[in-house]
Protein backbone atom coordinates (compact mmCIF):
# COMPACT_ATOMS: atom_id res chain seq x y z
CA UNK A 1 0.00 0.00 0.00
CA UNK A 2 1.30 3.50 -1.01
CA UNK A 3 2.62 5.33 2.18
CA UNK A 4 3.90 8.80 1.56
CA UNK A 5 5.26 11.87 3.85
CA UNK A 6 3.28 14.76 3.81
CA UNK A 7 5.47 17.03 1.91
CA UNK A 8 5.71 14.27 -1.17
CA UNK A 9 2.16 14.25 -1.32
CA UNK A 10 2.21 18.61 -1.28
CA UNK A 11 4.92 18.21 -4.19
CA UNK A 12 3.15 15.84 -6.59
CA UNK A 13 -0.54 17.91 -6.03
CA UNK A 14 1.30 21.00 -6.71
CA UNK A 15 2.77 19.56 -9.73
CA UNK A 16 -0.19 18.14 -11.64
CA UNK A 17 -2.15 21.40 -10.60
CA UNK A 18 0.44 23.46 -12.64
CA UNK A 19 0.67 21.02 -15.37
CA UNK A 20 -3.38 20.98 -15.54
CA UNK A 21 -3.41 25.05 -15.87
CA UNK A 22 -3.18 26.39 -12.61
CA UNK A 23 -0.45 28.91 -11.25
CA UNK A 24 2.08 27.91 -8.66
CA UNK A 25 0.34 30.48 -6.06
CA UNK A 26 -2.71 28.74 -6.39
CA UNK A 27 -1.96 25.32 -6.97
CA UNK A 28 0.19 25.21 -4.10
CA UNK A 29 -2.38 26.86 -2.17
CA UNK A 30 -4.77 24.01 -3.39
CA UNK A 31 -2.12 21.28 -2.60
CA UNK A 32 -1.58 22.42 1.15
CA UNK A 33 -5.34 22.38 1.74
CA UNK A 34 -5.75 19.23 0.63
CA UNK A 35 -2.34 17.41 2.35
CA UNK A 36 -3.81 18.79 5.35
CA UNK A 37 -7.08 17.34 5.40
CA UNK A 38 -5.16 13.96 4.72
CA UNK A 39 -2.89 14.98 7.98
CA UNK A 40 -6.00 15.15 10.28
CA UNK A 41 -7.31 12.42 9.65
CA UNK A 42 -9.74 13.32 6.76
CA UNK A 43 -8.99 11.47 3.59
CA UNK A 44 -12.00 12.09 2.13
CA UNK A 45 -10.86 15.67 1.66
CA UNK A 46 -7.29 15.34 0.96
CA UNK A 47 -5.23 14.19 -2.44
CA UNK A 48 -8.26 12.10 -3.60
CA UNK A 49 -9.83 15.31 -4.66
CA UNK A 50 -6.73 15.67 -6.85
CA UNK A 51 -8.79 13.30 -9.35
CA UNK A 52 -11.76 15.56 -9.65
CA UNK A 53 -10.22 18.56 -9.82
CA UNK A 54 -8.02 17.85 -12.66
CA UNK A 55 -11.03 16.58 -14.30
CA UNK A 56 -13.08 19.46 -13.54
CA UNK A 57 -10.28 21.81 -14.86
CA UNK A 58 -10.59 19.53 -18.03
CA UNK A 59 -14.22 20.49 -18.20
CA UNK A 60 -13.90 24.03 -17.50
CA UNK A 61 -15.44 23.72 -14.06
CA UNK A 62 -12.37 24.84 -12.22
CA UNK A 63 -11.51 28.11 -13.94
CA UNK A 64 -7.62 28.28 -12.43
CA UNK A 65 -6.70 32.43 -12.18
CA UNK A 66 -10.26 33.49 -12.46
CA UNK A 67 -10.41 36.78 -10.33
CA UNK A 68 -12.27 37.35 -7.57
CA UNK A 69 -15.22 39.96 -7.38
CA UNK A 70 -16.61 41.69 -4.43
CA UNK A 71 -20.38 42.11 -5.28
CA UNK A 72 -21.62 43.76 -2.02
CA UNK A 73 -19.46 45.38 0.57
CA UNK A 74 -20.07 46.84 4.17
CA UNK A 75 -18.15 47.23 6.74
CA UNK A 76 -18.98 44.66 8.65
CA UNK A 77 -20.26 42.07 5.55
CA UNK A 78 -19.14 40.96 2.09
CA UNK A 79 -20.93 38.85 -0.98
CA UNK A 80 -17.56 37.36 -3.15
CA UNK A 81 -17.88 35.91 -6.74
CA UNK A 82 -15.67 33.36 -6.50
CA UNK A 83 -16.25 33.05 -11.09
CA UNK A 84 -15.57 29.39 -10.37
CA UNK A 85 -12.23 29.85 -8.88
CA UNK A 86 -10.45 26.88 -7.02
CA UNK A 87 -12.62 27.10 -3.97
CA UNK A 88 -9.78 26.71 -1.53
CA UNK A 89 -8.69 29.81 -3.24
CA UNK A 90 -12.05 31.87 -2.88
CA UNK A 91 -12.99 30.22 0.58
CA UNK A 92 -9.28 31.64 1.82
CA UNK A 93 -9.70 35.41 0.86
CA UNK A 94 -13.38 35.09 2.33
CA UNK A 95 -12.37 34.02 5.97
CA UNK A 96 -9.59 36.76 5.76
CA UNK A 97 -11.77 39.46 4.65
CA UNK A 98 -14.03 38.30 7.57
CA UNK A 99 -11.36 37.95 10.17
CA UNK A 100 -9.99 41.90 8.95
CA UNK A 101 -14.11 43.58 8.95
CA UNK A 102 -14.21 41.38 12.61
CA UNK A 103 -10.90 43.31 14.19
CA UNK A 104 -12.37 46.71 12.85
CA UNK A 105 -16.35 45.78 13.73
CA UNK A 106 -16.85 43.03 16.47
CA UNK A 107 -18.17 40.57 14.06
CA UNK A 108 -18.74 40.11 10.53
CA UNK A 109 -20.13 37.58 7.86
CA UNK A 110 -18.41 36.87 4.17
CA UNK A 111 -20.63 34.46 1.94
CA UNK A 112 -19.37 33.51 -1.94
CA UNK A 113 -20.93 32.22 -4.84
CA UNK A 114 -19.65 31.01 -8.46
CA UNK A 115 -17.56 28.56 -5.93
CA UNK A 116 -15.92 25.01 -6.60
CA UNK A 117 -15.68 22.62 -3.47
CA UNK A 118 -13.52 24.75 -0.59
CA UNK A 119 -12.48 21.26 0.71
CA UNK A 120 -12.34 20.36 5.01
CA UNK A 121 -14.39 23.89 6.90
CA UNK A 122 -12.15 23.23 9.22
CA UNK A 123 -9.12 24.79 7.89
CA UNK A 124 -10.75 28.18 7.44
CA UNK A 125 -12.12 28.59 11.02
CA UNK A 126 -8.78 27.55 12.33
CA UNK A 127 -7.75 31.08 10.45
CA UNK A 128 -10.15 32.71 13.08
CA UNK A 129 -9.12 30.69 15.72
CA UNK A 130 -5.16 31.65 15.04
CA UNK A 131 -6.45 35.55 15.12
CA UNK A 132 -7.91 34.79 19.06
CA UNK A 133 -11.41 35.18 17.10
CA UNK A 134 -14.48 32.52 16.94
CA UNK A 135 -15.11 30.95 13.80
CA UNK A 136 -17.97 30.03 12.40
CA UNK A 137 -18.70 28.17 8.85
CA UNK A 138 -21.09 26.71 6.54
CA UNK A 139 -21.13 25.58 2.86
CA UNK A 140 -24.12 24.20 0.40
CA UNK A 141 -23.14 21.62 -1.99
CA UNK A 142 -25.45 19.71 -5.04
CA UNK A 143 -27.90 17.39 -3.53
CA UNK A 144 -27.19 14.12 -2.09
CA UNK A 145 -29.32 13.93 1.00
CA UNK A 146 -32.63 12.53 1.58
CA UNK A 147 -35.16 14.13 3.68
CA UNK A 148 -36.49 13.18 7.19
CA UNK A 149 -38.62 10.30 6.03
CA UNK A 150 -38.00 11.29 2.16
CA UNK A 151 -36.52 8.79 -0.44
CA UNK A 152 -35.24 11.54 -2.93
CA UNK A 153 -31.69 13.43 -2.66
CA UNK A 154 -32.68 17.05 -1.63
CA UNK A 155 -30.37 18.46 0.59
CA UNK A 156 -26.67 19.09 0.56
CA UNK A 157 -24.42 17.44 3.31
CA UNK A 158 -24.31 20.72 4.80
CA UNK A 159 -21.46 21.04 6.49
CA UNK A 160 -20.70 22.81 9.05
CA UNK A 161 -17.51 23.94 11.36
CA UNK A 162 -17.21 26.44 14.96
CA UNK A 163 -13.71 27.20 15.99
CA UNK A 164 -12.67 28.08 19.71
CA UNK A 165 -9.92 29.04 20.64
CA UNK A 166 -8.49 28.07 24.64
CA UNK A 167 -5.81 28.79 26.78
CA UNK A 168 -3.74 25.54 27.55
CA UNK A 169 -5.92 22.90 25.86
CA UNK A 170 -6.11 21.70 22.42
CA UNK A 171 -8.06 24.16 20.46
CA UNK A 172 -11.91 23.46 20.49
CA UNK A 173 -12.50 22.93 16.40
CA UNK A 174 -15.75 21.11 15.34
CA UNK A 175 -16.41 20.32 11.68
CA UNK A 176 -19.19 17.96 11.34
CA UNK A 177 -21.51 17.28 8.15
CA UNK A 178 -26.08 18.00 8.82
CA UNK A 179 -25.54 14.15 6.85
CA UNK A 180 -24.94 10.81 8.62
CA UNK A 181 -21.50 11.20 6.89
CA UNK A 182 -19.98 13.21 4.18
CA UNK A 183 -19.95 12.66 0.77
CA UNK A 184 -16.19 11.79 0.11
CA UNK A 185 -15.63 9.24 3.41
CA UNK A 186 -18.10 7.34 0.83
CA UNK A 187 -15.92 8.14 -2.05
CA UNK A 188 -13.22 6.78 -0.04
CA UNK A 189 -14.71 3.36 1.03
CA UNK A 190 -15.57 2.59 -2.55
CA UNK A 191 -11.94 3.62 -3.56
CA UNK A 192 -10.83 1.04 -0.65
CA UNK A 193 -13.56 -1.46 -2.00
CA UNK A 194 -15.20 -1.98 1.48
CA UNK A 195 -18.53 -1.52 3.23
CA UNK A 196 -20.37 1.24 4.95
CA UNK A 197 -22.06 0.82 8.08
CA UNK A 198 -25.30 0.57 8.57
CA UNK A 199 -27.72 3.60 8.45
CA UNK A 200 -25.36 5.93 6.21
CA UNK A 201 -27.41 5.42 2.94
CA UNK A 202 -30.24 4.04 0.97
CA UNK A 203 -30.37 2.94 -2.34
CA UNK A 204 -32.60 4.47 -4.91
CA UNK A 205 -36.12 2.44 -3.87
CA UNK A 206 -35.32 4.17 -0.46
CA UNK A 207 -34.07 0.72 1.33
CA UNK A 208 -30.96 0.53 3.57
CA UNK A 209 -27.76 -0.03 2.06
CA UNK A 210 -23.94 -0.72 3.08
CA UNK A 211 -22.73 -0.96 -0.24
CA UNK A 212 -21.45 3.08 -1.63
CA UNK A 213 -21.99 2.09 -5.05
CA UNK A 214 -25.75 2.55 -4.26
CA UNK A 215 -25.25 6.06 -3.03
CA UNK A 216 -23.72 6.41 -7.06
CA UNK A 217 -26.50 4.72 -8.81
CA UNK A 218 -29.41 6.90 -7.38
CA UNK A 219 -29.12 6.49 -3.79
CA UNK A 220 -28.83 9.05 -0.88
CA UNK A 221 -27.38 9.75 2.21
CA UNK A 222 -29.27 10.22 5.17
CA UNK A 223 -29.15 13.31 7.74
CA UNK A 224 -27.86 13.43 10.96
CA UNK A 225 -29.05 11.27 13.14
CA UNK A 226 -30.51 9.01 10.78
CA UNK A 227 -34.03 6.96 11.10
CA UNK A 228 -33.93 7.50 15.02
CA UNK A 229 -32.98 11.45 15.15
CA UNK A 230 -32.57 12.60 11.14
CA UNK A 231 -35.09 15.31 11.92
CA UNK A 232 -32.24 17.05 13.68
CA UNK A 233 -29.78 17.00 11.10
CA UNK A 234 -32.62 17.61 8.59
CA UNK A 235 -33.39 20.74 10.59
CA UNK A 236 -29.79 21.83 10.61
CA UNK A 237 -29.60 20.62 6.39
CA UNK A 238 -32.03 22.60 5.93
CA UNK A 239 -30.45 25.91 7.54
CA UNK A 240 -27.00 25.73 5.59
CA UNK A 241 -29.22 26.16 2.82
CA UNK A 242 -30.66 28.96 3.65
CA UNK A 243 -27.34 31.01 4.77
CA UNK A 244 -25.24 29.46 2.43
CA UNK A 245 -27.38 28.89 -0.57
CA UNK A 246 -30.35 31.79 -0.54
CA UNK A 247 -28.32 34.47 1.88
CA UNK A 248 -24.97 33.84 -0.24
CA UNK A 249 -26.66 33.90 -4.03
CA UNK A 250 -25.23 30.00 -4.79
CA UNK A 251 -28.87 28.61 -5.05
CA UNK A 252 -29.85 25.88 -2.62
CA UNK A 253 -29.56 22.21 -3.33
CA UNK A 254 -32.41 21.11 -4.41
CA UNK A 255 -32.29 23.28 -7.61
CA UNK A 256 -31.01 21.04 -10.82
CA UNK A 257 -28.79 23.95 -12.03
CA UNK A 258 -26.87 23.92 -8.55
CA UNK A 259 -22.96 23.21 -8.65
CA UNK A 260 -20.24 24.58 -6.26
CA UNK A 261 -20.38 25.47 -2.55
CA UNK A 262 -22.45 28.23 -1.45
CA UNK A 263 -19.90 29.89 1.21
CA UNK A 264 -21.33 31.56 4.42
CA UNK A 265 -18.37 32.76 7.12
CA UNK A 266 -18.55 34.55 10.52
CA UNK A 267 -16.19 35.74 12.42
CA UNK A 268 -16.31 37.75 16.14
CA UNK A 269 -14.30 39.24 17.87
CA UNK A 270 -13.45 37.88 21.39
CA UNK A 271 -12.10 40.79 23.13
CA UNK A 272 -15.44 42.99 22.15
CA UNK A 273 -17.24 40.83 24.49
CA UNK A 274 -15.13 39.40 26.97
CA UNK A 275 -11.44 39.72 27.82
CA UNK A 276 -9.39 37.01 25.68
CA UNK A 277 -7.57 35.21 28.52
CA UNK A 278 -10.53 35.56 30.47
CA UNK A 279 -12.34 33.85 27.19
CA UNK A 280 -9.29 31.10 26.93
CA UNK A 281 -9.34 30.09 30.79
CA UNK A 282 -12.63 29.37 31.43
CA UNK A 283 -12.59 27.09 27.67
CA UNK A 284 -9.54 25.41 28.88
CA UNK A 285 -11.49 24.77 32.30
CA UNK A 286 -14.18 23.56 30.03
CA UNK A 287 -12.40 21.14 28.47
CA UNK A 288 -10.91 19.67 31.87
CA UNK A 289 -13.90 19.33 33.24
CA UNK A 290 -15.77 17.40 30.45
CA UNK A 291 -12.83 15.00 29.98
CA UNK A 292 -13.01 14.73 33.63
CA UNK A 293 -16.36 12.93 33.43
CA UNK A 294 -16.51 9.07 33.99
CA UNK A 295 -15.59 6.98 30.57
CA UNK A 296 -18.52 4.87 29.87
CA UNK A 297 -17.70 0.45 29.27
CA UNK A 298 -16.61 0.10 25.61
CA UNK A 299 -14.88 3.69 25.58
CA UNK A 300 -11.14 4.71 26.56
CA UNK A 301 -11.44 8.41 26.83
CA UNK A 302 -13.36 11.37 26.28
CA UNK A 303 -12.36 13.32 23.13
CA UNK A 304 -13.90 16.72 23.03
CA UNK A 305 -14.06 18.38 18.82
CA UNK A 306 -10.37 19.13 17.22
CA UNK A 307 -8.87 16.48 19.66
CA UNK A 308 -8.96 13.54 17.41
CA UNK A 309 -7.66 16.00 14.38
CA UNK A 310 -4.53 16.87 16.16
CA UNK A 311 -3.45 13.19 17.42
CA UNK A 312 -4.11 11.51 13.85
CA UNK A 313 -1.50 14.78 12.65
CA UNK A 314 1.43 13.74 15.17
CA UNK A 315 0.99 10.22 14.05
CA UNK A 316 0.82 10.53 10.18
CA UNK A 317 3.22 13.25 10.41
CA UNK A 318 5.92 10.81 11.63
CA UNK A 319 4.49 7.71 9.78
CA UNK A 320 3.36 8.92 6.38
CA UNK A 321 -0.27 9.35 4.50
CA UNK A 322 -1.65 6.29 3.59
CA UNK A 323 -3.08 6.52 -0.21
CA UNK A 324 -5.80 3.95 -1.00
CA UNK A 325 -4.20 1.95 -3.97
CA UNK A 326 -6.98 2.30 -6.33
CA UNK A 327 -6.45 6.46 -5.65
CA UNK A 328 -2.57 6.10 -6.02
CA UNK A 329 -3.18 4.73 -9.79
CA UNK A 330 -5.95 7.26 -10.91
CA UNK A 331 -3.45 9.90 -9.27
CA UNK A 332 -0.31 8.24 -11.36
CA UNK A 333 -2.43 8.06 -14.83
CA UNK A 334 -3.29 11.78 -14.42
CA UNK A 335 -0.04 12.59 -13.61
CA UNK A 336 1.54 10.59 -16.20
CA UNK A 337 -0.75 11.87 -19.00
CA UNK A 338 0.14 15.92 -18.09
CA UNK A 339 3.73 14.52 -18.26
CA UNK A 340 4.63 15.23 -14.37
CA UNK A 341 7.48 12.58 -13.28
CA UNK A 342 6.04 10.97 -9.72
CA UNK A 343 8.24 9.36 -7.81
CA UNK A 344 7.34 5.54 -6.52
CA UNK A 345 5.88 6.36 -2.92
CA UNK A 346 7.31 4.56 -0.12
CA UNK A 347 5.91 1.35 0.79
CA UNK A 348 5.03 -0.10 4.38
CA UNK A 349 5.18 -4.06 4.11
CA UNK A 350 4.53 -4.12 7.83
CA UNK A 351 1.28 -4.21 9.38
CA UNK A 352 0.20 0.09 8.63
CA UNK A 353 -2.66 1.20 10.78
CA UNK A 354 -4.87 3.05 8.01
CA UNK A 355 -7.13 4.21 10.46
CA UNK A 356 -3.65 5.54 12.48
CA UNK A 357 -6.06 6.23 15.79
Amino acid sequence: MPVLQAEQLKKIGTEIFVAAGASVKEAKMVSEFLVKSNLAGHDSHGVIRIIQYVKEIEDGLIKPGAKIEVVRETESTALLNGNWGFGQVVAKEAMEMAIEKARDKAASVVCAFNCNHVGRLADYTEMALTNDMIGIAMVNSVKGVAPYGGADRMLSTGPISYAFPTGTEIPFVLDIATSVAAEGKLRVTLSKGGKLQEGWIIDKEGYSSVNPEDFYNGGALLPLGGDTAGHKGFGLGLVVDVLSGILSRAGCAYQGEKKGNGVFFEVMDIQSFVPLEEFKAQMSSLIRAIKSSRVRPGFKEIMFPGEPEVKTERVRLREGIYVPEKTWEEIGKIAKKLGVNISDPIRETNNFHKEQL
